[in-house]
């Protein structure tokens, strides 16, 4: 398995982007950054990854989302196949302001149902089983247990992903074939019966790094004519899907700015995929 490297915390800027212009971002990146190791070796150097997103039944991180609340977080599990050998990564997303902060631990696969059941957590339950790892755990389970979060939605998509190889402080990743489905057990495979496919399939461009905004993330972004916008991938699968079937009561109507404000995100970011005649980058 490669090493995880993934960077506790930093910035990231989305985008919504046709298939055409995918492939040209994709030629542009590799003149900066190297394939991650993830994907070598597979087709068109892109990954399955699978997401099972966990909320309460009254959907309230899905809300926080859609309220545009500014210190809010999302609970996951994230996993890339069904060998019961490979552990299950346990993810807490937080988003303070502008910046998006990770914690994330392995779990064995075989202690994933009675975590989420609420049994108590141990080092024995971890593929690492070290203190910080015991606190990234402790964590989730925590904020799992305030809100009694279960799963909802399962998220899918292939992920052509590119980084700084010496300090993985820069990464650019392509995402394809978005796909969600209602999952409301621990199940964990990766079959969909009937998925609902988000973003009218667009490709989700994400421009992440920790530190400055590198220079030619600029030139990228005005060469490609790309419009920075909103792309929840749990929000956007849980209202294609309805929220009702989310297992969710009556649920807290954002306010009129919040329910306008994030429709707008939406309606910009498919603009963006349609430009007007003589604007397309």
């Amino acid at each position: 398995m490669a090493q995880d490297k993934m960077q506790q915390q930093r910035f990231e800027q989305k985008y919504l982007v046709e298939e055409t212009v995918a492939r040209r971002i994709s030629d542009f990146v590799r003149s900066y950054l190297t394939v991650d190791e993830y994907g070598l070796g597979c087709p068109a150097d892109a990954y399955p990854v699978h997401n099972l997103y966990l909320d309460s039944d009254a959907l309230r991180l899905a809300q926080d989302t859609i309220n545009g609340n500014k210190n809010r977080y999302k609970l996951r599990l994230r996993f890339y196949n069904e060998d019961p050998g490979t552990p299950v990564f346990f993810e807490i997303k937080r988003r303070v302001n502008n910046c998006i902060i990770k914690q994330r631990v392995a779990v064995r696969r075989d202690a994933v149902a009675g975590l989420l059941a609420g049994e108590p957590h141990d080092p024995a339950q971890l593929l690492a089983p070290d203190p910080k790892n015991m606190a990234s755990l402790r964590r989730f389970c925590d904020l799992m247990e305030e809100i009694h979060a279960r799963p909802k939605v399962h998220v899918a998509y292939l992920r052509e992903a590119y980084v700084q190889p010496e300090n993985n402080t820069v990464r650019v990743t392509l995402d394809r074939q978005v796909r969600a489905e209602a999952e409301l057990t621990a199940r964990l495979s990766t079959q969909m019966e009937k998925p609902v496919l988000a973003f009218d399939n667009a490709v989700i461009l994400e421009l992440k790094f920790t530190d400055r905004f590198p220079k030619w993330f600029g030139e990228l972004v005005r060469t490609f004519g790309c419009q920075q916008c909103g792309a929840a991938k749990y929000v956007e699968g849980a209202e294609l899907i309805g929220m009702d079937r989310l297992g969710a009561p009556v649920l807290a109507a954002p306010t009129e700015e919040a329910q306008a404000g994030w429709h707008r995100s939406r309606a910009t970011a498919r603009a963006a995929l349609h430009p007007a005649p003589g604007h397309e980058p």
